[in-house]
């Protein structure tokens, strides 16, 4: 609620906030006033109860002691055992309630203990030198959840230097894929294949090396614009930092910043807008010079004359190498050279724009339901 209360504010949320507020913590009163009471508590009980053996040991042996059964130096033993049998019992009360958040916490770090360990990489790794950028996918088949598989049975032949665009309905399994592609996530079954070679015979580091991705959801760190950039080569200079910066269409906007490219952002990019944002993370795929290419939606928060000249300076730099475009605006994958339709996690169709349109199945459906909007409010 406060990372987000903007939020808050635009739909009236205050009252219901400070309510919900309220209940948690006042449990957390509630909870945090018992452990201190009843830990505070276990000192003076413990004390109390050496005490008391203190006395019986003093009137016991004093009784003892006037009959002749003991000495005086018996009664001083007893009570040097006592001492010594009472003292680490009180210790182990008055860490009581340290005890009880170490068990709360061993719950937590032996649950992730328990978690299933990624896939070790293979120790004869294959070479990604001469890699060219041809992808096929074999029967994969892939869930996050085994009894639920997402994606059921997909099949294709991407060949090196063609774009592919990616299409289809909100959970289909369109980001899945390429996640699957660089191996975020091991598939159930099948295989993903490299210029033939399966994607398991690769280092993770060297596979992800191939590729650049520019995803959906943006991410920049708190640093310098000239910083964010160079993530995508950190070995890359200021100058090819600001060719790319050109090439994204993001050196107009920083030069207007006072410190221009040693502008800070600072930790939530909040100095910047979405928009800005997106385009540093399109100019750290210029920097990168991949084989292979990702874009997941990548001008989806800019306004639509520079997606107009972003675009431009994708086709420039999609260029000989091989590209996977994930889109919901149709209109943006029109000239790719194969569009795969997926719909609960299966290729439906495939082809061209043009090919697709003709057989007036589900993507010609998919493709004129964005312009159905527009003509009703029109008419």
């Amino acid at each position: 609620m406060y990372s987000n209360h903007a939020l808050v504010k635009v739909f009236n949320g205050e009252k219901k906030s400070i309510e919900q507020f309220t209940k948690y913590n006042n449990t957390l009163y509630t909870s945090t006033w018992k452990s201190q009471f009843l830990s505070g508590l276990m000192q003076p009980i413990m004390e109390f109860v050496g005490n008391v053996g203190y006395v019986v040991i003093c009137i016991m042996g004093g009784f003892y002691a006037s009959r002749g059964v003991i000495t005086v130096g018996n009664i001083q033993s007893f009570i040097q055992y006592m001492r010594r049998f009472t003292q680490p019992i009180t210790q182990l009360a008055n860490v009581s309630n340290m005890l009880q958040a170490m068990i709360a916490a061993c719950e937590r770090v032996f649950e992730f203990l328990e978690e299933a360990e990624e896939m070790p990489d293979t120790k004869t790794p294959h070479s990604i030198e001469n890699i060219q950028g041809n992808v096929t996918f074999e029967n994969v088949k892939f869930g996050y959840d085994e009894d639920k598989m997402i994606i059921k049975d997909f099949s294709a032949k991407v060949e090196q230097g063609k774009k592919i665009a990616i299409v289809g309905p909100t959970g289909a399994g369109k980001t899945t894929l390429v996640k699957l592609l660089m191996r975020y996530y091991d598939i159930n079954s099948g295989k993903i294949k490299i210029d033939g070679i399966d994607i398991k015979d690769f280092k993770r580091d060297d596979l992800r090396s191939l590729f650049a991705m520019v995803l959906q959801d943006t991410w920049a760190f708190n640093g310098t614009v000239m910083e964010n950039i160079r993530y995508g080569n950190l070995e890359a200079t200021d100058e090819e930092v600001i060719q790319a910066a050109k090439a994204a269409q993001v050196d107009h906007f920083v030069r207007t910043f006072s410190d221009g490219y040693h502008t800070i952002l600072n930790e939530d990019s909040t100095n910047i807008s979405q928009g800005q944002k997106q385009l540093l993370t399109i100019a750290r795929a210029f920097l990168v010079n991949p084989k292979i290419l990702i874009l997941d939606e990548a001008t989806s928060s800019v306004d639509t004359r520079t997606e107009m000249q972003i675009q431009k300076a994708m086709d420039e730099l999609m260029k000989g190498r091989t590209s996977f475009v994930i889109a919901h605006r149709l209109s943006t994958v029109r000239d790719a050279d194969l569009i795969l339709v997926i719909n609960n996690g299966d290729i439906v169709e495939q082809g061209t724009h043009e090919e697709l349109l003709e057989k007036q199945g589900f993507y010609e459906k998919l493709y004129n339901s964005q312009f159905e909007e527009c003509n009703d409010e029109i008419a």
